[in-house]
């Protein structure tokens, strides 16, 4: 059969690779690659598919060699939401376990509506070959595969088992990776046969094409609305959440809350929205933020929320909002974001609704009075940030006696502050368990061009470092400091990706705060339990395998030996420098600071380990948060514990 005109005959695979080469995102008329390069791990399920297309077309589409799927996608995530949505990375991985190590990595993106294209590899569409290798033999759905994990945590899944369904599969992937309200994990599932199987593709197919990112117009009656409700407000308060980041709304939020005198807080995901130090910028919000923004949250009559899911952290588990007068409106592009609290919703961009907004409440000010209590609230908080950060004033033993020695003389606070001293304008410090977060969000000053990036929707351990290679290929060889500021316990779980970093030459710097474990979930677990297990790392105080050692007395109380012997002794300066880093350990305040000035303009990755003593926390923010002890107990403690937590719950309210 003679072949059509206008064709060109490609493998699924060389189709996959070539359409993604032409795909451009125009945004408020910028336009960009939006799939600039492709990152993987192959495996038998994509090496002869992906693998050789790839390779054929690598000028096209280049291609990054990674060490463990999850943490490249987590690469691929960092990167797109440092480019503010409009640009994103490809990840390939094998079928099986190599597919599946994409599963939580989509996750992430999905909760944190940021944009990823995965293209896993799966099992053979045709069955003649089976059962194959790592395929799922289901006994009651012949066609179900490991790969169906994918579909409750991605916005767009697709199986191709025809070549032609590319045809309208990839169009439908673009548009959902540059939409505003549909972004989040996109993944085109691969049969490793259908990789390799050719078609003649209409030509036209791999035109290059423009996606534009609209924004979506405000509604002049909603914005009425709620501009009414903030001028008969008396205690006004802006949540500013990520939407602000997406959607280059930083001066449009400036101009309102300098305009009508309306104090702005931020989530974790809006962190560093507001990119002057003003009397009305007050900081984070929440659990973990600081207790001038929480003390102004509480007082509230009206909550202005703009591009924030409001979760748990925000609201305090719903506790925060105290004003039994309390009104809540919401600007989001997201519907469903615009109803929580039963607000009064503006459904628009965040940029073009906070300059509606502006226009509406042209000359209307908020009281004197509300400015003088935003104003104290945020002088009151200053000192007390100012001195946790002071690494100048030694650490004193005797005013922590929770705190264990360890040899450590700084904690995370003051580490936090020598961080902050070294930070110039158009560094970024990348955070996402744990502690670090958490501590950001409260102290970190991320105006005047220091970018904090935290990814908190998830509470992702191990995305950090990862992340600090996505934001430098976001912002190019020459854009300012990236840091990842992660503790140990993250360390030791996805160190792998650093050796992806010296490979492709990525200036990355990992400071490393040594505190010997999980401690967050150490502060959470003696807030709730009363007492400290398998949060530490520590050996066990007998050795040898714990199911050969396990017993039971008499009484019923188990003689099996824990884990409280010394802390674990780990090297890991050696093992960064083993993984091609330039490894520095630094103690003292001095020699901290030596090792981020000496390092600055270090090719490749830096890896800083600075031990902190354990158990010393920045203080509360002064919010709940509802994680329940157990209800019945014989430990006495606990039982102390859940009777507090029910009479904590009385703060909870519900708004419809």
């Amino acid at each position: 059969m003679p072949i059509p005109r206008n064709t060109v005959r490609l493998t699924v695979a060389q189709a996959v690779v070539k359409y993604l080469s032409v795909q451009h995102s125009v945004a408020d008329g910028h336009r960009q690659r939006l799939v600039p390069a492709a990152l993987g791990i192959f495996g038998h399920g994509n090496v002869a598919g992906l693998g050789q297309a790839l390779d054929q077309l690598s000028d096209e589409l280049p291609f990054i060699q990674g060490r463990h799927e999850q943490y490249l996608a987590h690469i691929a995530t960092a990167y797109a939401k440092a480019s503010r949505r409009r640009s994103v990375l490809a990840v390939t991985a094998s079928i099986g376990p190599g597919a599946l190590n994409l599963v939580t990595a989509a996750g992430l993106a999905t909760v944190n509506r940021i944009p990823l294209l995965l293209l896993p590899g799966d099992t053979y569409a045709t069955r003649h070959q089976g059962p194959v290798l790592q395929q799922l033999e289901h006994p009651t759905e012949a066609d179900a595969t490991v790969n169906d994990a994918f579909r409750p945590v991605s916005r767009f899944f697709d199986r191709i088992t025809r070549p032609e369904q590319l045809l309208t599969a990839l169009p439908q992937a673009m548009r959902v990776l540059t939409s505003p309200t549909d972004a989040g994990a996109v993944v085109l599932s691969l049969p490793q046969d259908i990789q390799s199987h050719a078609y003649d593709f209409p030509a036209e197919f791999f035109e290059p094409r423009d996606w534009k990112i609209r924004r979506a117009l405000p509604d002049p009656e909603e914005v009425a609305e709620v501009a009414k409700m903030i001028r008969t407000a008396e205690r006004p308060v802006v949540i500013a959440g990520g939407g602000i980041h997406y959607s280059d709304a930083h001066a449009a939020l400036e101009a309102l809350a300098g305009q009508i005198g309306v104090p702005v807080v931020e989530t974790f995901g809006g962190k560093g929205a507001v990119t002057k130090d003003e009397w009305w910028q007050v900081g984070g919000v929440g659990l973990e933020g600081n207790f001038a923004s929480n003390k102004l949250v509480k007082q509230a009559d009206l909550v202005l929320s703009v591009g924030t899911r409001l979760t748990d952290f925000a609201t305090g588990s719903q506790s925060i909002f105290e004003n039994p007068e309390v009104r809540f409106a919401a600007l989001n592009v997201t519907d469903a974001d615009t109803r929580k609290q039963g607000a009064v919703g503006i459904l628009a961009d965040a940029r073009l609704g906070l300059e509606a907004l502006a226009s509406a409440l042209e000359g209307h000010s908020t009281s004197e009075e509300w400015q003088d209590t935003v104003r104290t609230a945020a002088q009151d908080w200053e000192p007390i940030r100012t001195e946790w950060l002071d690494a100048d004033t030694a650490y004193r033993a005797e005013d922590h006696p929770e705190a264990p020695v360890t040899g450590a003389v700084l904690t995370q606070p003051q580490l936090i502050g020598l961080l902050q001293e070294h930070a110039r304008s158009g560094d970024t410090i990348i955070a996402a368990a744990g502690g670090p977060p958490g501590d950001l969000q409260k102290v970190w000053d991320a105006t005047d061009g220091r970018a904090c990036h935290l990814e908190f929707g998830f509470s992702c351990m191990g995305y950090e470092i990862a992340a600090g290679m996505g934001v430098r290929l976001a912002a190019g060889a020459d854009g300012g400091r990236v840091t990842s500021f992660i503790g140990d316990g993250t360390f030791l779980m996805a160190p792998t990706e650093i050796l992806t970093a010296a490979q492709e030459g990525l200036d990355v710097t990992v400071v490393v705060s040594e505190n010997h474990g999980y401690q967050v979930i150490h502060r959470l677990q003696m807030g709730r339990n009363g007492r400290e297990f398998g949060n530490e790392f520590r050996y066990r105080t007998q050795g040898g395998p714990v199911t050969e050692t396990a017993s039971t007395e008499p009484d019923g109380t188990a003689s099996a030996p824990r884990l409280e012997g010394d802390y674990l002794k780990v090297d890991l300066r050696q093992i960064a420098e083993g993984l091609g880093a330039t490894a520095l350990r630094a103690t003292t305040a001095a020699e901290v600071r030596e090792a981020l000035d000496s390092t600055r303009d270090t090719r490749g990755p830096v890896v800083i380990v600075i031990p902190t003593v354990p158990h010393v926390d920045l203080p509360g923010g002064d919010v709940w948060w509802d994680v329940a002890p157990a209800e019945v107990s014989e430990q006495q403690a606990v039982r102390d514990l859940r009777a507090k937590y029910e009479d904590a719950r009385g703060a909870q309210r519900w708004f419809g």
